[in-house]
């Protein structure tokens, strides 16, 4: 297959390096020439994700337009915030037969939209799959078996996208609730700030596990309030999701976590990871939607508040553990 994957990060330079090796003809856009250029020389990508050897040739540039011709599928490899921009950008330039497939977990903060939303809104003819789950760039890069879930509303396109994506090392399921799927990879990064913050302060396992818990019951509570179906956050795309980010140092959001959890603000703890940490603007966007939808999600009010209204990460711990006594499961769950 023609592919053109767009965005030069750790987990963008993974995919590429993934569908480079299964054979398929690649062109990495990098909007930064000098990795660009580091990539050329080094047949890897050094800044971002350095020891991931590119085995095949690579077409790599800096200039998108010259990358839109006959493509059978392009790869959004960006920041939710970016997403958009970049969409409008190939608008008009890539057939109406290339599959849009998006890699990135968030939340568009201005509108409250999901990337699929964006996608129908900007590129109504192009099918779209969101690809998502337990999936480290850092292991993918070092071909570690992993195993992910797309989904879409056009079931062959996310058959397309299982099989063509498919390795002996990259294992793909497909799951029909896009919502769910959407939704479960952006809440995951709220939980793991919060099991980072978790860390940082000091607190132990029995709280982590607690987090883990009850953030997975939140994020199915706002999911189902958005029209998901529940048991997918039981799924890769949630549960799976969520461990994997709230245990691991690779995770951008859990190292962030832990850096305000020290005493560390918002701003110097996003500078100090070095990569985009979604979970903070996704705290944002999920408070809002809640607020909407009427949801309580408690976790998540107590982020914002810790990262937005400057409130002490221990008294919103207090917080949370003095509420009112209630029920494990709400009858939401059973109607």
């Amino acid at each position: 297959m023609n592919i053109t994957l767009c965005g030069g990060g750790s987990w963008g330079t993974a995919v590429a390096r993934l569908l480079s090796n299964k054979g398929h003809n690649v062109n990495f856009y990098i909007r930064n020439k000098s990795v660009v250029n580091d990539i050329k020389k080094n047949k890897e990508n050094t800044k971002y994700l350095p020891g991931a050897k590119f085995n095949n040739d690579i077409n790599l540039t800096n200039e998108l337009s010259s990358v839109l011709g006959n493509i059978d599928v392009f790869v959004l490899a960006v920041p939710t915030s970016s997403a958009r921009e970049i969409l409008e950008n190939i608008k008009g330039k890539i057939p109406k037969k290339t599959i849009i497939v998006n890699l990135s977990k968030g939340i568009e903060l201005e509108t409250l939209d999901r990337i699929s939303e964006i996608s129908a809104e900007v590129l109504k003819d192009n099918s779209f799959v969101a690809l998502s789950g337990p999936s480290h760039a850092e292991e993918v890069g070092r071909d570690i078996p992993t195993t992910v879930v797309v989904s879409s509303t056009d079931l062959k396109a996310a058959k397309t996208i299982q099989h063509e994506f498919s390795t002996s090392i990259f294992r793909i399921y497909t799951n029909p609730d896009l919502i769910g799927v959407e939704m479960g990879g952006a809440l995951k990064n709220i939980i793991a700030l919060a099991a980072g913050m978790n860390d940082g302060l000091g607190y132990g396992d029995n709280s982590k596990a607690a987090l883990m818990t009850r953030g997975i019951y939140e994020m199915s509570k706002l999911g189902i309030a958005m029209g998901a179906n529940p048991h997918t956050f039981n799924g890769l795309s949630g549960v799976g999701d969520l461990i994997v980010t709230c245990t691991s140092m690779h995770s951008r959001n859990r190292r962030a976590g832990i850096l305000i959890g020290k005493g560390k603000s918002m701003d110097e703890a996003c500078k100090e990871v070095g990569q985009v940490v979604e979970g903070v603007k996704t705290v944002k966007s999920a408070y809002k939607l809640s607020k909407l939808k009427n949801i309580e999600m408690p976790i998540t009010n107590a982020l914002y508040q810790v990262l937005y209204e400057n409130y002490d990460p221990k008294k919103a711990v207090f917080d949370l553990m003095t509420r009112k006594n209630k029920d494990e499961i709400e009858q939401i769950f059973f109607e």
